[in-house]
């Protein structure tokens, strides 16, 4: 039953999403917005332009534009910081990585599958 539970809600959710969008699409702003966006792309490939290449000319116009960040910074991301709360002891530790002194202790005590258990979010 389950199943067919999970049929009923998605399809209330497609009709409420439907009805949504038919307002969207009647707005006046959208449609100027999208007319707009519209104009912009024919433009770029009337002059074999890519975003990258607007962005750059809109930033020598106006200088504040140079700023932001349009490329990927260099390098790789930083690993998500970890917590870890030890029930026994209440001693936390957050790391970066899972080469730490004290995870590996409490791993050697408790097993790998009890220290991990015992990640917090």
């Amino acid at each position: 039953m389950a199943k067919i539970n999970d049929y009923y809600q998605k399809k209330q959710l497609m009709e409420k999403l439907a009805l949504e969008l038919e307002k969207l699409e009647e707005d006046q702003a959208l449609k100027s917005e999208l007319e707009f966006e519209n104009k912009v792309r024919d433009l770029m490939n009337e002059y074999d332009k890519s975003p990258k290449d607007v962005l750059q000319i809109l930033s020598a116009i106006d200088p504040s534009l140079a700023g932001s960040k349009v490329e990927a910074p260099a390098g790789r991301a930083k690993r998500p910081m970890k917590t870890y709360k030890n029930p026994h002891t209440g001693e936390v530790v957050k790391t970066r990585g899972g080469n730490h002194k004290t995870l590996n202790a409490w791993r050697d005590k408790y097993g790998k599958e009890a220290v991990q258990g015992w990640q917090q979010d």
